[in-house]
């Protein structure tokens, strides 16, 4: 039987917070070591679940303190074939835990959501290879056949949609969609970008939107920009045009380094939380359509609540 998914309830007005920087918080604030930034296995263990659990909770507490919705990532965005073999985990224990890892936020969800706090469940997903470099790009045909699989796990499940994260090219970004499509769950979008503001590959964001949309049928639910600097993009925004309108979430670096200095770099870059909340309420008055909003590397829940107070001001 087919599921019937309801509309998501980030699009239908109003704000949504997420979390931050998982993988970073994880390692550098909370000393947990992450084989191949893979937080999935921590899954394996009573402790890992737990910090799993307090991980999110002041996330949350700031999305309420805004009177903002709150959209739950899982942590399966290493949770793919490839990388779970990497891991030593069978296909059979990798589906176990993707499957485990939505439970988990399904849990979440009944302990906190209201009629008046609205949550959604996003199963994460991302690049078959790094999500800093566009290296051994697949084609469309092969990127659908590589995510297919997780996506179809995630679908079985109570998730509200997938999301796709630091995606660095245009082709896995649309064999993505596809297989989404093919297993008839909502998906999003997300794209690395630069410090000159376009994805690894060099294409623009615009183009990379217009043409996934074109070799998908407009399949996504919409696209967000993550990995990146308000400073590294801003320029792209102001280009305008009607592209912008499938542009809905922010997930942005706290640091305006590049990827290839945050890579090498010993310490984590915290960058200012004051700072990055202005420049997401500053981008959210000239560009309103930005509903959904986080972090990503080196953000954690100071810069999310900065960000969910200034946009409380701005309202």
């Amino acid at each position: 039987m087919t599921r019937k998914y309801k509309p998501l309830p980030q699009l239908t007005g109003g704000i949504f917070l997420t979390d931050g920087g998982l993988e970073t918080t994880l390692i550098f604030h909370k000393g947990l070591e992450l084989p191949h930034f893979a937080a999935f296995d921590l899954m394996r263990t009573v402790e890992g679940r737990k910090a799993l659990e307090d991980y999110i909770e002041p996330y949350i507490a700031a999305a309420k303190a805004g009177g903002f919705g709150f959209l739950l990532d899982s942590c399966t965005w290493r949770a793919s074939p490839d990388w779970g073999s990497k891991m030593g985990y069978s296909a059979e224990a990798l589906a176990v835990v993707n499957r485990e890892a939505i439970e988990l936020l399904v849990e979440t969800r009944e302990r906190h959501a209201s009629p008046g706090f609205p949550m959604a469940i996003s199963g994460a997903i991302g690049p078959r290879g790094d999500g800093y470099v566009a290296d051994a790009l697949m084609t469309e045909a092969e990127a659908e056949q590589y995510h297919a699989w997780q996506i179809a796990v995630l679908a079985d499940t109570a998730v509200d949609l997938v999301t796709a994260y630091t995606l660095t090219n245009v082709p896995e970004a649309i064999g993505i969609a596809r297989a989404a499509s093919k297993s008839n769950v909502p998906v999003a979008i997300s794209f690395t970008l630069e410090t000159d503001g376009r994805l690894p590959t060099g294409d623009t964001l615009e183009d990379a939107i217009r043409r996934t949309d074109e070799a998908t049928g407009g399949a996504p639910a919409y696209y967000m920009i993550n990995c990146a600097h308000p400073d590294h993009f801003q320029h792209v925004l102001d280009s305008g045009g009607a592209w912008l309108d499938r542009l809905r979430g922010l997930r942005a670096n706290a640091s305006r380094r590049s990827h290839a200095e945050l890579n090498e770099a010993p310490d984590l870059d915290a960058g200012n939380p004051d700072e990055l909340g202005a420049q997401y309420r500053a981008l959210t008055r000239r560009y309103p359509k930005l509903t959904i909003l986080g972090g990503c590397c080196g953000t954690d829940h100071r810069h999310v609540a900065c960000i969910g107070r200034d946009l409380s001001i701005a309202a």
